[in-house]
C-alpha cells in the first residue's frame, strides 16, 4: 500500500505536468494551517522561478486540471475542495469517500499501510554497553530505550536487525575483582597454578557480592599502590590465556549477564547477541598488522595511530591512537576489532550506535579510521546516534536524593510506586492487580517520557508528570487504548461477539459524519508517513508525537459521540470498525516504542 502523500503528490505532480512544468512540483505536504486546509503544495512558488511566471498563475492553472483527478483503478475523486491562496498556495482537502475508502484498506493491511523496504537490509545495532560485574543504573537507560526502539522500527521496515548488548567485559575491572577474590579468598582453586582438574560449576560470590567487591577494589587501587599493581599483573596474566583465570571470568560474566538480563527484561528490552569488547580480542593482532603493513598506522611518540584529520574539518580531529606507548590498547581499538568482527559475521548493510553525545569525537575518528583502512566498505553506513542527559528537576545530571548515581531497579520502582498510586486514588481494582497494572504502565511512563524527547536532547526526568493520566504521556496513551477496548467489550456485551467480530473486522468504514469524526480518520490516514519518517531518520519521538495527536483526536470524537447508542446500524458499526483500527494503530506504535497496554487501568 502505498503512502497518502505519495498519492496525492502523484496527483499534483500530474496536474503540474499537464500544465507545462515538471512534476517534480507537485509534492504535498500536511498544512502547517489545520484552520484553512488539511493539505497544501507549495510548489508554485518554487516553479515560478524557473518559469519566470507568477506563482498564483501557475497554482490557478494547476487546480484547474485538479478537478477530473482519479485515484487507480476505482476512479475515486480525489478532492473535495481545491483552492489557491496568495502568492501561489494550493490549499487541498480530501473528499470524504476517498478518505473513509483509504481507511478501509488501510484496516485490511496487515502492516496497517506501513511500507517495507524493497531491498531489505542488514542492520547491527550496538546498545546497552553495561559494564559486567556493575548494576544497572540511569546512565545505561536512554541507550537501552532508544536502541530498542530503533531496533523494533527498523524490524518493522522489514530488514534484518541484530541487536547486540556489547559488554564490558576486558579491562582492568577484571583484574580487580579477581583479585581482590583472591585475597579474600585465596584457597579457590581459580588461583592455584597446579590445579588441572574441572573447576566448581557454582560461583564464589553471588551478584550482590560481586557488585560491592568491584567499588571497593577500585577505591582500594587508588591508594595502595601495591594492590594496583597486583592487579594490573593480574589483569595481564587473565588477558594472556592464564586458565584459572579465565575459568573465573566465566564465572563473573554469567552471574553478571544471568542480573542484566532480568533487568533488561524488565525494561522490554531483548538483546539478540550478547557479545562482549572480549570478543573482539582474537581480531586484534592481524587487523593492527595489516594497518602496520599497509602504511595506515604509524609512530607516535611511542603510540600506534592512524591519522583520520580531513582538509575540510572546521576543528581538530586527532589521530585515532590503536596502541599506547606502553602496549596498552583502547576503545578505539576493540571498536574497530569489532567492526572487523561484524563484517565478518553478519555482512551488515549498516551498523548502528546508541551513546551519550559526548562520545561523538570518539566515533568520528573509529568511522573515519575504519573507512580509511578498508575495514568497511562504502556501503557500509556507520551511524552513531549521540543522545543527551537526562536531568533532574534542577538541570542536573539525575541523582539519587544523596547525590550518587541511583540503580536503574530503583528508578523503576519509584515510577511503578507513583503509577500505583495514581491507580488506587481511583480504586477501580483490588492491590494484586493495581501492583501488575502499574508495572505495565509505569513502563510505559518511563519510555515515553524519555522517547517523546529528541534523543539528541537532553531532558528533564520528572516522574510525577511522566506518571500523570493526563497530557503527554505514556499513561496517558495506554489509557486512550483501554478506553477503546472498553468500548469494544461494551459493543460485544450488547450486541453479541459475533456482531462484535463482523463489524470490527468487515465493516465499511463510512465518511465521516462530523469534524471530530473527519480529523480522527485524517490522523489515522497518516500513520504510514509518520513510520517512514521515523524509520528514515531513526527518531522514535516522531512516533510519540504522532499517537499523542491520534490519542487527543480519538478522544475528542468519543466525548462528541454516540458510539454504541447510535440509531443506524450501518454508522454504529463504521464507527466501531473506525476504533478498532485506532486501537491497531496505538498499540502498533507503542510496540514499536517497546511497552504494551494493560486491559484495564
Amino acid at each position: 500500500m502505498e503512502k497518502l502523500l505519495d498519492v496525492l503528490s502523484a496527483c499534483l505532480g500530474q496536474a503540474f505536468e499537464d500544465c507545462g512544468y515538471d512534476r517534480s512540483y507537485g509534492k504535498v505536504t500536511v498544512s502547517n494551517r489545520p484552520d484553512l486546509c488539511e493539505f497544501q503544495c507549495n510548489g508554485a512558488l518554487a516553479a515560478a522561478k524557473a518559469y519566470h511566471k507568477a506563482p498564483v498563475k501557475i497554482a490557478e492553472e494547476v487546480v484547474g486540471q485538479l478537478g477530473g483527478a482519479e485515484a487507480g483503478s476505482e476512479k475515486e475523486n480525489i478532492w473535495q475542495e481545491t483552492a489557491v491562496a496568495a502568492p501561489g498556495f494550493i490549499n487541498l482537502k480530501l473528499d470524504a469517500d476517498f478518505l473513509s475508502g483509504w481507511l478501509g484498506s488501510m484496516a485490511e493491511d496487515e502492516k496497517l499501510g506501513c511500507q517495507t523496504e524493497e531491498k531489505p537490509q542488514t542492520i547491527v545495532i550496538d546498545y546497552g554497553g553495561p559494564n559486567v560485574a556493575k548494576p544497572l543504573h540511569i546512565g545505561h537507560l536512554r541507550s537501552a530505550i532508544i536502541g530498542e526502539s530503533i531496533k523494533r522500527i527498523c524490524r518493522f521496515a522489514g530488514n534484518r536487525v541484530i541487536g547486540d548488548v556489547h559488554l564490558g567485559d576486558w579491562g582492568l575491572q577484571m583484574g580487580l575483582i579477581m583479585q581482590a577474590v583472591k585475597e579474600e579468598q585465596p584457597s579457590l582453586p581459580y588461583f592455584d597454578p597446579d590445579f588441572t582438574g574441572e573447576y566448581p560449576e557454582e560461583a564464589p560470590f553471588t551478584i550482590g557480592e560481586l557488585e560491592e567487591i568491584y567499588p571497593a577494589a577500585s577505591a582500594r587501587a587508588k591508594e595502595d599502590e601495591e594492590f594496583s599493581r597486583r592487579a594490573h599483573d593480574t589483569t595481564y596474566r587473565f588477558q594472556n590465556g592464564d586458565r584459572g583465570l579465565r575459568a573465573l571470568w566465566k564465572q563473573i560474566i554469567r552471574v553478571s549477564v544471568t542480573d542484566l538480563k532480568e533487568n533488561y527484561r524488565r525494561l522490554n528490552v531483548d538483546f539478540d547477541v550478547w557479545y562482549g569488547e572480549s570478543d573482539a580480542q582474537p581480531f586484534i593482532p592481524p587487523m593492527i598488522e595489516r594497518m602496520k603493513e599497509e602504511g595506515y598506522a604509524r609512530e607516535s611518540q611511542g603510540a600506534l595511530v592512524v591519522d583520520v584529520a580531513e582538509e575540510t574539518d572546521t576543528k581538530e580531529v586527532p589521530p585515532c591512537i590503536l596502541v599506547k606507548s606502553d602496549g596498552a590498547t583502547l576503545y578505539a581499538t576493540t571498536d574497530l576489532a569489532t567492526i572487523v568482527q561484524r563484517v565478518e559475521e553478519f555482512d551488515p548493510d549498516a551498523i548502528i550506535y546508541l551513546t551519550d553525545k559526548r562520545q561523538n569525537m570518539h566515533f568520528t575518528q573509529v568511522f573515519r579510521a575504519s573507512r580509511k583502512t578498508g575495514l568497511v566498505d562504502d556501503h557500509v553506513k556507520l551511524v552513531h546516534i549521540g543522545f543527551g542527559t537526562m536531568n533532574g528537576k534542577d538541570g542536573q545530571p539525575f541523582k539519587t536524593r544523596s547525590g550518587g548515581v541511583m540503580r536503574l531497579e530503583y528508578l523503576i520502582r519509584e515510577i511503578e510506586d507513583a503509577v500505583y498510586r495514581r491507580i488506587m486514588e481511583n480504586r477501580t481494582m483490588e492491590e494484586d492487580e493495581a501492583k501488575k497494572t502499574a508495572a505495565v504502565v509505569g513502563l510505559a511512563a518511563l519510555k515515553y517520557g524519555d522517547l517523546s524527547n529528541q534523543a539528541s536532547k537532553d531532558y528533564v526526568f520528572d516522574i510525577e508528570r511522566f506518571a500523570s493520566f493526563e497530557g503527554n504521556t505514556g499513561p496517558y496513551i495506554l489509557y486512550t487504548i483501554v478506553r477503546i477496548k472498553s468500548i469494544l467489550a461494551k459493543y460485544r456485551a450488547n450486541f453479541g461477539e459475533e456482531a462484535e467480530k463482523q463489524a470490527s473486522l468487515t465493516a465499511p468504514i463510512l465518511p465521516a459524519a462530523g469534524e471530530a469524526e473527519r480529523r480522527l480518520q485524517l490522523c489515522l490516514a497518516q500513520f504510514g508517513e509518520t513510520i517512514d519518517a521515523a524509520y528514515q531518520e531513526l527518531a522514535p519521538h516522531k512516533i510519540c508525537q504522532y499517537i499523542y495527536e491520534l490519542a487527543n483526536a480519538f478522544n475528542q470524537f468519543y466525548h462528541g459521540t454516540k458510539i454504541l447508542a447510535e440509531e443506524s446500524e450501518e454508522r454504529r458499526e463504521s464507527y466501531i470498525r473506525l476504533i478498532t483500527l485506532a486501537k491497531r494503530v496505538l498499540e502498533t506504535g507503542i510496540d514499536l516504542l517497546g511497552f504494551s497496554a494493560p486491559d484495564r487501568m
